[in-house]
């Protein structure tokens, strides 16, 4: 498979638990995940990467229920999890997508792999407003097999291999990094989309979100 997206979930978030069964406008915050995503046009393949506890059981047997593909490995070791989960599914570039992102926008993460596939970089983003002009949630992350070997190989420690790209952050010298500004209409880098916590949340169910929106009309609806 050429591009993967890889949708790191678990149920025991430690600031809200639970929250990617929470409900905005009639769908739990996976399914806005995967529906959303199954919009892209460059996507080869959409992956939950769930840990192998038992506490993910329930999220497994929902996201099989909706014809989501499931993956599952270590809990605290995500590098690992991610490694294995692309090496079955023989995937060529990772793109790396957070499940309590439930406004993720196929539109952008298609630009992020047109961007990646021209940019010659090791890594790219467009998830949260570093460097550049994005809001916070409707992006993702991209790297390739062969970096994603490389970061299995040399993060050894903890803080490197809890967090997947870590590595690459604390080694920027080695790496090419990059990202790129939005379009005007979507360039709103104070505008915070993600759910990290029931204040995130609760914002989020005040505003007539649906499903089915574009880009333009979520930061619309912001």
């Amino acid at each position: 498979m050429e591009n993967v997206a890889i949708v790191q979930a678990r149920m025991m978030s430690s600031r809200l638990p639970n929250k990617i069964l929470l409900d905005i406008n009639g769908y739990p915050i996976f399914e806005w995940v995967f529906k959303r995503l199954k919009k892209s046009k460059n996507l080869d393949l959409i992956v939950f990467a769930l840990p192998d506890s038992k506490a993910d059981d329930i999220l497994e047997e929902r996201l099989i229920k909706l014809g989501a593909k499931v993956l599952r490995g270590s809990e605290n070791d995500l590098v690992d999890r991610f490694y294995r989960v692309a090496q079955k599914v023989d995937a060529q570039k990772i793109i790396r997508v957070c499940a309590d992102n439930p406004f993720i926008c196929a539109s952008e993460v298609d630009r992020l792999i047109d961007f990646y596939n021209f940019s010659h970089a090791d890594y790219a983003y467009n998830h949260i407003p570093k460097m550049n002009l994005y809001p916070d949630g409707i992006g993702a992350e991209i790297c390739s097999m062969k970096i994603l070997e490389e970061i299995n190989k040399k993060a050894t420690s903890s803080q490197h291999r809890e967090h997947l790209f870590n590595y690459i952050w604390d080694n920027k010298l080695n790496y090419e990094i990059k990202t790129f500004d939005p379009p005007d209409n979507l360039a709103f880098p104070s505008l915070k989309l993600d759910v990290d916590t029931m204040s995130d949340y609760l914002k989020l169910t005040n505003k007539n979100y649906q499903i089915d929106m574009t880009a333009e009309a979520i930061i619309r609806v912001s």
